[in-house]
């Protein structure tokens, strides 16, 4: 994606299942486990550099023994700090380890020595970027059954409802954020779990000390979350675990974000993408298992992995951004799924280009678009061998030798045109003059473009703001003298706001948005707008169960197209010579392309949860009466 956009946090998850002392005497080392954990982080790196976290949980110590570590980190790399923070740490302890110490001396005075590893990277979505909103977040308590640790990748809608319910409750949160009232939900179900075990073993006459390992034994994490999720309303993977040794990993009902696992007899690991375990873990895709939507993978004290149901699961609708942008192209599906989108764009863009391949210029922008790019050339060249059949067939053998090497030489022309070549700093304060810097992110190969006379098409992920586009890469491109530039996006007109976990909240930050508003001014229909205002207003204080997504009004009064149309009219810089074109994905490629995952509420307006709409229907009232700040 040519314009950065925050997006979906990572979670990582590491349960040794062996004692120490076997992963020092397979791997040579005890800090197997952490090193996992290092690799997983690292290899999500994409998915937030906000900042970042880890705990370590121990299970087997003794009472006044530290048995949880954490470290957390906002500095600009934040992996990096938080494990030099550990090899500190070690470090430091090991400076007292006596010559004849064993692995148990290391259990005991080593941090991060532990059972139990979860690490989290945030991009922030919610809260400020200060190191009390970076995950893993905790709720200690002297029972260790009793303490909580939380990392996810979530964005709730009800925030407002579930804080009144805590309220209620008698609680008072610390601060009005998803992850404190998730926390906090998941705190109060966990304490009423442990006091009810903590009652029915007294009365059995169990003593206090007696009691403490017998609830850690028969804790019902399932009955936990289950209580806890039930009001819950947005999209979520949410790891966690307990001081004692349970952890587990919950998914939304509708699969909107995204958990995988594997598991052995020596270790359970859990990340947000698929083809990570598969590299940490060097093993197939098919050992490599989805926690499927509504389901937990519950990991006891005592080694013992299941699934669980803790809400039933409704209609599939697994985020299509993780396919088209978000996660790791490395996995097999998704590098499939964005060829296919890109294949399925040949068509329109042929169209355009009047099928003129011998002054066409292919190529993309950012790197994240190149798997797309050899899906739309792989279209184009299949277009180039139909062509020469249809040439060689209707000539009948009456073609020279100088004619056939012309038609089949016919070939798309595949260039690297754009090239991003400077990280910006912010440092500069006046906007002419930030405006004429960010028109140099990217620079461009020069002396392959014929002046006037070629075509280029650049193919980008997505086009959200389209300020990148306005701002640099059309200025630049348009450097090479084409006659005309063709911007495709692999993905269709983003028009509604995210709430599920993407940073996409604000309508008019939308291109496509501000296009059709623009179109209705033209056309004289402005009343639209007023109309979708008042039937946004008059449902403000429905319950979300009953709200209506009304915005999609404004859009029925045009085609795609000539939203499209009006895109590439606000977006071509006024300086700009080269003919500007926009070319979207349609919504029913991308369900070709992407069948299995038809989350696609941020392009048709379709939530698959009541709080959508709720958010939708807020941000076009903030839109309308000119608030700044989120919908949810």
């Amino acid at each position: 994606m040519s314009e950065l956009i925050k997006h979906e946090c990572g979670i990582a998850l590491i349960r040794l299942r062996k004692p120490l002392e076997y992963y020092k005497e397979k791997y040579g080392t005890w800090q197997y486990g952490l090193n996992k954990l290092y690799l997983l982080m690292e290899k999500q790196h994409n998915r937030g550099q906000d900042g970042a976290g880890i705990v370590n949980v121990k299970m087997e110590l003794e009472p006044g023994q530290e048995y949880i570590n954490r470290h957390r980190s906002i500095e600009e790399n934040p992996i990096k700090n938080v494990f030099d923070k550990v090899a500190k740490g070690i470090k430091k302890a090991e400076k007292n380890k006596p010559k004849n110490a064993d692995i148990r001396w290391i259990y005991e005075n080593v941090p991060f020595s532990g059972e139990v590893y979860l690490g989290h990277l945030r991009y922030g979505t919610f809260g400020r970027n200060s190191i009390e909103f970076v995950h893993p977040v905790m709720r200690q308590n002297n029972w260790k059954s009793r303490t909580l640790v939380l990392a996810g990748n979530f964005n709730l809608t009800n925030t407002d409802e579930l804080f009144r319910k805590l309220i209620a409750l008698g609680q008072h949160p610390k601060a009005y954020t998803d992850t404190v009232t998730v926390l906090e939900k998941v705190g109060h179900f966990l304490d009423e779990e442990n006091q009810l075990h903590f009652r029915n073993y007294k009365n059995e006459g169990y003593s206090n000390r007696d009691i403490s390992p017998l609830i850690e034994k028969n804790l019902d994490v399932q009955k936990v979350l289950e209580n806890s999720s039930k009001d819950w309303d947005g999209g979520y993977a949410i790891a966690g675990m307990f001081g004692h040794g349970d952890s587990f990993v919950m998914r939304d009902p509708w699969g909107i974000r995204p958990a995988f696992y594997y598991y052995d007899d020596e270790i359970v690991v859990v990340a947000s993408e698929r083809p990570v375990i598969q590299t940490v873990m060097n093993v197939r895709a098919d050992d490599v298992s989805e926690v499927k939507p509504g389901e937990a993978l519950i990991i006891k004290k005592d080694g013992s992995v299941s699934n669980k149901m803790i809400r039933v699961p409704h209609t599939r609708r697994s985020c299509s951004f993780e396919r088209i942008y978000f996660s790791r192209g490395s996995d097999k599906d998704i590098y499939q799924e964005r060829k296919t989108l890109g294949r399925l764009l040949s068509p329109a863009i042929l169209k355009s280009i009047n099928y003129d391949i011998e002054n066409t210029v292919f190529s993309f922008i950012p790197n994240t678009s190149e798997t797309a790019f050899y899906g739309l050339v792989q279209g184009v060249r299949q277009y180039c061998v139909d062509w020469k059949i249809k040439e060689l067939r209707e000539r009948n053998g009456s073609i020279t030798n100088e004619e056939m090497v012309e038609v089949l030489s016919v070939e798309p022309r595949v260039e690297k045109l754009a090239i991003k070549d400077v990280k910006l700093r912010t440092f500069i304060a006046d906007d002419a003059s930030r405006d004429d810097l960010v028109a140099h992110v990217y620079d461009v190969t020069y002396g392959i473009i014929k002046n006037d006379k070629d075509t280029l098409v650049i193919i980008d992920d997505s086009i959200v703001r389209g300020t990148t586009l306005k701002k640099s890469i059309l200025k630049i491109l348009d450097r090479l003298h084409p006659k005309k530039i063709i911007v495709v996006s692999s993905a269709p007109q983003i028009r509604y706001p995210d709430c599920y976990g993407i940073d996409m909240a604000v309508l008019d930050k939308f291109i496509a948005f501000n296009a059709t508003i623009e179109l209705l001014k033209d056309t004289n229909q402005t009343h639209v707008i007023d109309e979708v205002y008042r039937k946004c207003k008059e449902q403000e204080n429905l319950p979300k169960e009953e709200i209506v997504n009304y915005v999609k009004e404004i859009y029925k009064q045009f085609k795609a197209e000539e939203v499209s149309a009006k895109i590439a009219e606000l977006l071509k810089p006024d300086d700009c010579n080269a003919e500007v074109e926009i070319i979207y994905q349609t919504i029913e490629n991308l369900h070709e392309a992407c069948p299995n995952d038809t989350g696609d509420w941020y392009f048709t307006g379709n939530y698959p949860t009541p709080g959508g709409n709720k958010v939708v229907n807020t941000s076009f009232i903030n839109y309308v009466e000119g608030k700044d700040g989120r919908a949810y």
